[in-house]
């Protein structure tokens, strides 16, 4: 039934959208306001712009889906012509942020840290250009408009020239300890059998500063983060009101929470929690986010799509009606997974996995695609790999699994390994794969219920 959201589901509502923050709020992106919500609905409602931010430290080389939730607040209002500000940090990164936390993060090497920045950086830039380019797709009269400026920052660029007995001087005075070990983060590592080091207890500190030195030199006013970010969030906030004269003529200082990203089961998805889907390409394909909200339980079709798209609700629910008519058909997971490889990946990208999926799990027949369409196909997805001829298929198996020979011949002695082309469940090994080959060059090799390898004989 969709394709996109089609022109009739996007326009299928009658009454006037509704405001912004009521909009995140219905989306389930907004946890908490800092400062009174009716402070900042009458902001918004009255056509100020607001300039906002989020933070990324680089504890590792990608960005994953549980950061991308408060990076949607901040593309909200960025397509809307809000200007916003992604920072990166390069200076608390060497600190380690305990908000979260049952132990003391690992350190790293500033090699390992410079590259992350570099990676972050980029993986802003895409997310935001795909973001915008996602909206205009959908959106081609609203977003002539255009959307706001993107701003990255790297907080190592002023943090490297402040002196310890100058901050302290200035600003000392500012920071209230009693206040510090009130917030749940350090009070909970406090209380923990391994104590909290003094860099992570002064964390907080370091991005209470961030806040400030943003809305000093950029007028940057409100901060949006995770819900285990409150602590720091209003400690900035704190911070601002301490330093900055209350006759300022900038907007003050606020904050947003969004949730922290679980199933309806209340499943954490994270790196801590080992499940984590990263949005660097070189870590986790166009494709593998498809499959990701392909797998969606029908619980969390309806949430999903209003946290990781930019659709209006009335479209959403529209969706989500059809697809529970018929849930055995997950239509309702297509769509969801299409919408949002889209939106994380480029226009076309959901669209392409969608054909990959429909390939890979017998809803297409390879039969019916020449082996050059299928390489071209299974290419671009980046997915496609690549074997030399003349190689057994325990060989191929070692190589693409990749598995050593004796884990190999016991996959296929136990029924998991499965010829795609021939439905033919395989269980010894093979040296002669031609009859199995498609157009003599293209293998579909499964293994186990889910793997599945589309490999190119060379």
């Amino acid at each position: 039934m969709f394709k996109y959201a089609s022109r009739r589901l996007l326009s299928s509502t009658a009454k006037s959208p509704p405001g912004l923050l009521e909009d995140l709020k219905l989306r389930g992106l907004i946890a908490q306001v800092a400062q009174p919500e009716q402070w900042l609905h009458e902001k918004l409602s009255q056509g100020h712009k607001i300039k906002l931010y989020c933070g990324a430290d680089p504890t590792a080389k990608s960005l994953h889906l549980g950061n991308v939730v408060p990076l949607m607040i901040l593309l909200n209002f960025y397509v809307k012509g809000h200007d916003v500000f992604a920072l990166v940090g390069g200076a608390t990164g060497r600190v380690g942020d305990p908000s979260g936390r049952t132990t003391e993060r690992q350190g790293m090497s500033d090699d390992s840290r410079l590259d992350n920045v570099d990676r972050i950086q980029q993986q802003f830039t895409r997310f935001f250009e795909n973001g915008w380019k996602y909206y205009e797709s959908r959106f081609p009269q609203i977003s002539a408009r255009g959307p706001g400026r993107l701003v990255k920052v790297d907080n190592y660029h002023w943090w490297k020239d402040i002196k310890l007995l100058d901050f302290l001087a200035q600003y000392g005075r500012h920071i209230r300890v009693q206040s510090m070990f009130s917030r749940s983060s350090i009070a909970s590592r406090i209380e923990g059998k391994d104590g909290l080091g003094f860099n992570e207890f002064t964390y907080q500190v370091l991005q209470a500063y961030d806040f400030y030195h943003l809305y000093k030199t950029h007028g940057v006013s409100l901060q949006v983060g995770g819900n285990d970010q409150w602590g720091n969030i209003t400690a900035g906030i704190d911070f601002i009101d301490r330093v900055v004269s209350s006759s300022s003529d900038k907007l003050s200082p606020g904050g947003i929470t969004a949730p922290l990203l679980s199933t309806s089961t209340g499943e954490k998805f994270g790196k801590s929690a080992g499940n984590a889907i990263f949005l660097d390409p070189q870590i986790n394909t166009a494709y593998d986010i498809f499959q990701f909200f392909y797998n969606t339980k029908d619980a969390d079709v309806c949430r999903f799509l209003k946290i990781f798209t930019l659709l209006p609700l009335e479209t959403i629910s529209t969706v989500v009606q059809d697809h529970m008519e018929q849930p055995h058909l997950r239509k309702g997971q297509r769509f969801l997974a299409k919408e949002v490889t889209d939106l994380l990946f480029g226009v076309g990208s959901g669209e392409r996995s969608s054909k990959v999926s429909e390939v890979l799990f017998g809803h297409v027949s390879e039969a019916n695609m020449s082996a050059d369409e299928l390489i071209k196909l299974f290419s671009e997805a980046k997915i496609l790999q690549k074997v030399p001829r003349g190689q057994s298929l325990v060989d191929i198996i070692t190589q693409v699994a990749p598995c050593s020979k004796s884990e190999a011949r016991r996959k296929l002695s136990q029924g998991s390994v499965l010829l795609h082309s021939s439905k033919l469940k395989v269980t010894e090994n093979i040296d002669q794969l031609g009859q199995f080959l498609i157009d003599d060059k293209v293998l579909i090799l499964r293994i186990g219920k889910q793997k599945c390898h589309v490999i190119e004989i060379l």
